[in-house]
């Protein structure tokens, strides 16, 4: 029995320089001259005869572009240090060039806001700019999975579904940092989610070793997916629990829960009905999900009137429907026939001692000759069932595979 039912999962107004097309601000030496000269201690003079020397900022006014990085240029000397400020106190980090007279952001200017820009020359001089960049017209936002905090199964992707299409996806593919404890190599991959919106996971070469501590950093503010701009940062941090594999059998009806490798379960079960719509899928799936106690009803998969209950320990496998539950009205077939409408049955015993065994995340890996297929990518965490290979091509940045270092 299956049934689809989605989881959900002080302002300051800084002023530009009037009547500039370039912010420009005169750096000005506090000292005394030998010529008779004075300076304001407090910065308010040049002595006589300086040379004025300026700064330039790439981005000016009130309406500067979004999405581009700061650039500071000095006209004379060498910069010392810039800083990069906006209205809540967030610094834009970057380094000066080796010719000492330009500096750059390292992430971009954010829509919609307001910075603060100060640099300092190797004379101990300052000079100030400000600029604010044009609001977003339209924001995209993202849902990510695992949630913080959490320890799921060695099978757990890092999952993000974006609100709206993604256009630029190598842009923001760059912008996704994973850090692991034990330097996991992985790879983002770029699919259609099943609810049709755009999604990107982040899958290990092999499973996660267990124990790994995993931070995930989308560093997106002040990036144009192409169809909406990002207008803050997100992050996740999860470790990765027991190490639990659950093997099942379709062909001799068996499921098998091992743990480290070694065999700790072998329950009877009967799986979906062969030859039609009511077939199980085969394949490596994720528990996404442990869903309790919920109604079921054919009607929401497709498959008419033929049922409509109450389902104990139920444990989501895919998007489409299909879980492993109790299904004590189906004990005559357990361990011999495969007799139910897509979903692993087992008695209620066996279903609670699984459902209290396993932990979201926990792959189950289903074979034999006794299913419709495969299933398919998106239709839950089905990116196991592809080959490394496969599964590093559908990285947005030429198919290559990234290592998380930490």
């Amino acid at each position: 029995m299956r049934r689809h039912i989605p989881l959900r999962h002080r302002p300051v107004r800084l002023a530009a320089i009037a009547g500039t097309a370039v912010l420009a601000a005169a750096l000005t030496a506090c000292s005394s001259g030998s010529d008779g000269g004075s300076g304001d201690a407090k910065g308010g003079a040049a002595m006589k005869g300086d040379k004025k020397a300026e700064i330039t900022v790439n981005l000016t006014g009130q309406q500067a572009k979004a999405g581009e990085p700061v650039k500071v240029s000095l006209a004379a000397g060498k910069l010392q240090q810039v800083t990069v400020t906006d209205t809540k106190g967030g610094q834009l980090a970057g380094k000066i060039g080796a010719d000492g007279r330009t500096w750059t952001s390292d992430r971009v200017a954010a829509p919609g806001s307001s910075y603060a820009v100060e640099a300092k020359d190797d004379k101990g001089s300052t000079a100030k700019a400000a600029f604010a960049t044009a609001a977003a017209d339209k924001v995209n936002k993202l849902t990510l999975v695992p949630g913080k905090n959490s320890t799921v199964g060695v099978a757990h992707p890092l999952s993000i579904v974006f609100d709206h299409p993604v256009k630029n996806k190598a842009a923001v593919e760059k912008q996704l940092k994973v850090t692991t404890s034990n330097n996991t190599e992985g790879s983002w991959g770029w699919m259609e989610d099943y609810s049709g919106k755009t999604r990107v996971d982040w899958r290990p070469k092999e499973y996660w070793k267990s124990g790994t501590k995993v931070t995930l950093n989308a560093d997106l503010n002040g990036i144009d997916s192409g169809s909406g701009w990002f207008v803050r940062d997100y992050a996740t941090n999860v470790t990765i629990g027991k190490n639990q594999v659950v093997k099942v059998d379709l062909d001799n009806h068996r499921l098998k829960l091992f743990r480290d490798g070694a065999q700790v379960k072998d329950i009877p079960m009967s799986a979906g009905t062969p030859g039609g719509d009511k077939a199980s899928w085969r394949g490596k799936a994720v528990m996404m999900a442990k869903e309790g106690t919920i109604n079921m009803n054919s009607e929401t998969v497709g498959l008419g009137s033929a049922y409509n209950k109450m389902v104990d320990y139920s444990m989501r496998l895919t998007w489409s429907g299909m879980y492993a539950h109790a299904a004590p009205w189906n004990a005559e077939y357990f361990g011999n026939t495969n007799h139910s409408s897509g979903c692993i049955g087992m008695s209620d015993t066996n279903a609670k001692w699984v459902y209290d065994t396993v932990q979201v995340g926990d792959p189950f890996e289903i074979t034999g000759d006794d299913a419709k297929g495969t299933q398919a990518l998106n239709n839950g965490f089905g990116e196991w069932n592809l080959s490394w290979q496969q599964w590093q091509q559908k990285s947005a940045l030429n198919g290559a595979a990234g290592t998380a270092n930490g």
